[in-house]
């Protein structure tokens, strides 16, 4: 098969312990999935899950012990970090049921979904979508994906975030609103999963501003830390 320029190479996130890579394919992302989380962009209680999408090769993809590099985006004054536990789905399905969900999941990554929010502010306002937002280039640091029989108890394991080596946000996964299992069943009743989908699962309180010459270093325990540098444009 020929194509009019070459096609790009395929998205891949390192995996633990082997030497093949995870291929991505989409990226969903959960909102306002923490209760204290929601609290703060001035939410409450226990709201029907919802879901947007940012592109894969939108990803950062960090090895263990390396610090990558994010650029600062344009068009934005408010550039927040968002801490989450991925999940990496390795089998996909429609419709599947929570009993099942976990069965689906290949393993676990710390990620980070950076967010322009005054851009995300003001298409609320107006009534359009996030894209902008949300969905822009270097907008999905990850680290390397822990299958999931080696990752220990994720839906009970502390989530963190520094910045500069000084705490930014501190919960625990069991916080969720809407656990792993029950997110991957709403999730595969919109869209049929894909092997390669990760599933970025929401971030706890603690949202803030980070400027370039910031460090941003997270993690889920279990899983091997994140750590990013923001640099200038």
């Amino acid at each position: 098969m020929s194509y009019v320029f070459p096609p790009p190479a395929t998205v891949s996130v390192p995996v633990v312990g082997r030497a093949e890579r995870f291929p991505v394919h989409r990226i969903y992302c959960v909102g306002r999935n923490y209760v204290e989380h929601a609290q703060e962009m001035g939410f409450t209680g226990r709201e029907p899950p919802f879901f947007f999408l940012k592109p894969a090769d939108g990803l950062v993809v960090v090895d263990a012990g390396q610090t990558g590099t994010a650029r600062y985006p344009s068009l934005t004054s408010n550039y927040h970090h968002e801490i989450e536990l991925v999940a990496a789905i390795g089998t996909g399905g429609r419709n599947i049921k929570a009993a099942d969900a976990l069965s689906h999941v290949f393993g676990y990554a710390v990620g980070l979904d950076m967010t322009r929010r005054d851009l995300q502010n003001e298409m609320k306002k107006q009534g359009r979508p996030w894209c902008i937002g949300k969905a822009f280039d270097h907008s999905a640091p990850i680290g390397p994906i822990t299958p999931a029989a080696e990752a220990g108890d994720v839906a009970n394991a502390e989530i963190w975030l520094q910045v500069n080596g000084t705490d930014r946000q501190r919960s625990n996964v069991s916080k969720l609103i809407w656990n792993i299992a029950e997110t991957i069943e709403h999730l595969s009743a919109a869209w049929e999963l894909q092997p390669g989908d990760l599933i970025y699962t929401g971030t706890p309180e603690g949202v803030a501003a980070v400027v370039p010459g910031d460090t941003l270093a997270g993690g889920v325990t279990g899983l091997t830390p994140l750590t990013v540098k923001i640099v200038a444009a």
